[in-house]
């Protein structure tokens, strides 16, 4: 028993959603560090800028007041502005003006470092953003400005970012979990429906959602070609029995016939037409099997590559003019109605063959059963559809073929009860639908009130021609 594999856990949705969230959340994550910097560098430049002018400003102070001037301005900016951080050093380190205390030395270049403000050394340590210049006299100024609620938004901002990717990790891999269970409920059903085909349950289709998506759309085509599996499998089975029941006949009225001969006391007169009806038997036969061959070569698209551009109307003219005489002996009259010609890529050789079998049945079924002039004519025609495809009608006045039975005498060896009294095999319609499909057209069966019409559509091949 053929064995199919199961699913595995990780099925592609599932690592397409394990990606993607990888991805995504990096992305988010590199993002949010990036803007953080980005917004603290900038606000730090624009606090640093501000410093600068205001160390300007101070110094211009100590300029024209001396280390006095200078505290003095010190004091009156903390009191103005009680946000502003000053310190102000002698040149032996002793602070004589300032409220914070740095909680490391500050370097020269000043830039961002952690403080604490007097009174209050036991609360945790503060940002800030400042500038360190000399005094002249040895001493240093450090201007600065608090940035700690900026530094809280940077850290909130990277936290919320990292619970942010957090939750979209969950979010995404449980939607993947999801898709990954239908896609391998789906695959398993594909996969069960696929086990009974191979075990022999042609009948049985791959299942649909119809969501219209890649897998529905795959097990739509496969269906399709199931169906065609189907149809060929069981057309072979047909064509089987009907070559064992068809064939038996001629082959048992052929080992007669030369049974016969040999047993007639006539001698050599009697053999010699014992095996001139035998070689009649046989070239039927041969004939039979390779309107078989054909018909596999068509439908297996053997002689696709054998297509020209023809005149159709110039072709099927010239076939009416070799059966003419043949219906002549029958009483009956061909007209030809080629008001519009054409021209199509087709295979001539087999185009022909099929328009003849048309005509060659239409006369067959026609004859002796016309009542007038008008039932003695057998009508052909050459016209195009709305679509601009090309058609060859065929019509008779025979007794036609009930509407019932119309699908039916298109497959092999089909013969109705009414026709096994004419000869022929039950291929000729056969080998024309086979025609038609090579040409991707049609063949359609219709009443001719009384009598057949058989219609066939060369379906997107032919164009007018303007010649």
């Amino acid at each position: 028993m053929t064995s199919v594999a199961t699913p595995r856990f990780l099925a592609t949705p599932l690592r397409i959603a394990i990606a993607a969230v990888c991805v995504l959340a990096c992305g988010l994550f590199a993002l949010t560090l990036y803007v953080g910097r980005e917004a603290n560098r900038t606000l730090s430049e624009r606090t640093l800028s501000a410093l600068s002018s205001e160390v300007v400003v101070l110094r211009r102070a100590r300029d024209q007041g001396g280390t006095d001037a200078l505290r003095a301005t010190i004091q009156d900016r903390m009191r103005a502005s009680p946000e502003g951080l000053y310190r102000l050093t002698t040149a032996d380190g002793r602070v004589i003006a300032g409220n914070f205390t740095p909680d490391t030395a500050l370097d020269s270049a000043g830039g961002i470092f952690t403080f604490k403000s007097p009174g209050q050394l036991s609360a945790p340590s503060r940002h800030a953003a400042g500038l360190v210049v000399a005094t002249g006299d040895g001493g240093q100024l450090a201007v600065a400005r608090d940035i700690e609620d900026q530094h809280v938004l940077a850290n909130t901002l990277r936290r919320a970012t990292l619970v942010a990717a957090g939750a979209l990790s969950l979010i995404g891999l449980s939607f993947g979990w999801l898709l990954s269970r239908n896609f391998n409920a789906r695959v398993a059903g594909i996969n069960a429906a696929s086990a009974a085909i191979m075990s022999g349950e042609l009948s049985r289709r791959l299942p649909r959602d119809g969501s219209g998506d890649e897998l529905d759309a795959l097990a739509a085509s496969l269906n399709g070609m199931l169906t065609r599996i189907e149809e060929l499998m069981a057309a072979l089975r047909e064509v089987s029995d009907n070559i064992a029941h068809d064939l038996k006949t001629p082959l048992t009225r052929l080992r007669n016939r030369a049974e016969a001969a040999l047993r007639d006391p006539s001698g050599a007169p009697a053999f010699r037409d014992g095996l001139e009806r035998t070689i009649e038997e046989a070239d039927g036969l041969i004939q039979t099997f390779n309107a078989l061959l054909l018909i596999a070569r068509l439908e297996a698209g053997a002689v696709e590559d054998t297509k020209m551009e023809t005149d159709l109307s110039s072709l099927v003219s010239d076939v009416v003019e070799l059966y003419q005489p043949v219906a002549d002996e029958a009483d009956l009259t061909i007209s030809l109605n080629n008001a519009a010609p054409v021209k199509a890529l087709v295979n001539r050789q087999l185009f022909g063959q099929a328009v003849a079998n048309l005509i060659d049945n239409a006369i067959k079924y026609s004859r002796g059963t016309q009542k007038n002039a008008a039932d003695r004519t057998i009508t052909v025609a050459i016209t195009t559809n709305a679509e601009g495809a090309p058609e060859i009608a065929v019509g008779d006045h025979g007794p036609g073929i009930p509407e019932i039975d119309r699908g039916r005498v298109l497959k092999r060896f089909v013969r109705l009860e009414r026709s096994r009294s004419q000869p022929g095999t039950g291929l000729g319609l056969s080998l024309v639908a086979a025609v038609a499909r090579l040409h991707d057209g049609t063949i359609r069966l219709e009443d001719n009130a009384p009598g057949l019409l058989v219609v066939m559509s060369l379906r997107g091949v032919g164009r007018p021609s303007h010649s």
